[in-house]
Formats: C-alpha cells, structure tokens, sequence
C-alpha cells in the first residue's frame, strides 16, 4: 500500500483507490472550481488525468484558484496547475492542453478516451458543445458544474441530474440553448449546484469566494469516487 493514500483506502477501500489509479479523468476548467476537483483526485491516487484551460494566473484568481500564486502569476493555469499536482503526486501521468474547447475543437480532446469527464467552465456556448458531446460519447460519465459565483454558503451545495436543477441561472441558459439547437441532450448527467438563492445587486457583480468554488470542486471529485465506487460492484465492469 502506498503510504500516501493509506488514509483514503481506510474509508474508499484498497480495491477504489486501484481502481482511481486506472482510470482516465478530463478536466475541462481549471480556476475556482475545476482546480480542486483536480486536486482532490491526485490526492486520493488519479495517476491519469488532463487538464484544459486556454486562460493565464490573474491576480483576481487569487482568492479562489489552487494555482493562483504570486509566483505563477502570467503563467498558464493549466502548466501551473500540473506542476502542483506533480508535488504531491510524481508518479501521476498529467497532460496539459492550454486550448479552448468550442463546437468546432471538441472532436479533437477524444473524449471516448476518458472514463469520466468534468465540465468546469461557464461560458454558456462551450459548455453546451461540451456536455452535447461527452453524453453523446458511450462508456464516458459526465459530470458539470453550474453557477458557483454570487454563493456564499457551502452546505448549500448539491448534486442533481441537470434536469432537476432548479434556480440556477447558468443551467436555466444552458436549457435554453439547448432548445434553441435542437433539444436535450438524450443521456442523464449529474450536476453540482447550489441550493442557495445568489447575491443580488451592484456590489455582488460576478463576485464568488474560495469556500463555495472549491466546495463545487470538491463535490465533483466526490461523485468521481462515489461512482467508481459503485462501478466495483457491477460483474463484469471493465475499466480502462
């Protein structure tokens, strides 16, 4: 046993952190939400994971970002975030893809490689691209997270299947957009959101803070582990 993931083998068991260890994770975002589900899975033994982030360390990411430092600042999210996990999780296989993901560069990330996906971005039009085509991708689960800023209480943080999302203004676009090109996407996916009604108000703006962010980001890499978890239990269940 690896005696830096003995803790979680205690409560996940020896057989998922295995199996953590298999699997092949995309992150598409990595800011306030996406850098801490990212985190949370290398810590708990992901050895194979991407991250996709076309954007650069600000010093307005401070507040709320894993990667955000006054050393990284400038640098790409996506390489100063894989250097981070590289400090506590060497022998992880990290790629980091400075891209933006859109309708017309979507085919080219592979989703089919990937045994899960995680949507943390929050342009309306990208994630719509995105979520069109991991559900349309078999054997792939995926897993998004809608509007985390204007929150500011964690326990307010829920998951749902994205049809059941309610008050929640950026799933209330993406449903729109949806019917505007077409309909729903046919397969189920579960989001992570708040329960909580958002701040309102000048001051507010698009305001949001490192203790609900990351509690999204969290959530997400708890539905990760909660899955394969479950998936140990099915006969016959093939991982990558």
């Amino acid at each position: 046993m690896d005696e830096r993931l003995s803790r979680s083998a205690l409560v996940l068991g020896q057989a998922t952190i295995d199996a953590l260890a298999r699997t092949r994770v995309i992150v598409f975002g990595t800011g306030g939400v996406g850098s801490w589900c990212a985190e949370a899975l290398v810590r708990t033994g992901l050895k194979h994971l991407t991250l996709v982030d076309f954007d650069r360390v600000a010093p307005s990411n401070f507040n709320r970002q894993a990667m955000a430092e006054t050393g990284t600042l400038g640098e790409l999210k996506v390489e100063a975030m894989k250097r981070r996990l590289l400090s506590f999780g060497p022998d992880a296989e990290i790629d980091a893809l400075a891209r933006r993901v859109d309708a017309a560069s979507l085919p080219e990330f592979g989703l089919d490689r990937f045994d899960y996906v995680i949507d943390a971005i929050d342009s309306v039009a990208d994630k719509a691209a995105l979520i069109a085509g991991a559900t349309a991708c078999p054997g792939v689960t995926l897993f998004s997270s809608m509007g985390a800023a204007l929150r500011l209480d964690p326990a307010s943080v829920r998951s749902a299947e994205f049809r059941q999302v309610a008050g929640d203004g950026l799933a209330k676009a993406l449903r729109n957009r949806f019917r505007q090109t077409g309909g729903m996407p046919e397969k189920p996916f579960v989001c992570v959101y708040s329960a909580e009604a958002p701040l309102v108000g000048e001051q507010a703006g698009r305001g949001s803070v490192m203790t609900v962010t990351a509690a999204f980001g969290l959530k997400l890499a708890e539905l990760v582990l909660s899955d394969l978890k479950k998936s140990l239990a099915k006969p016959g269940q093939k991982m990558i």
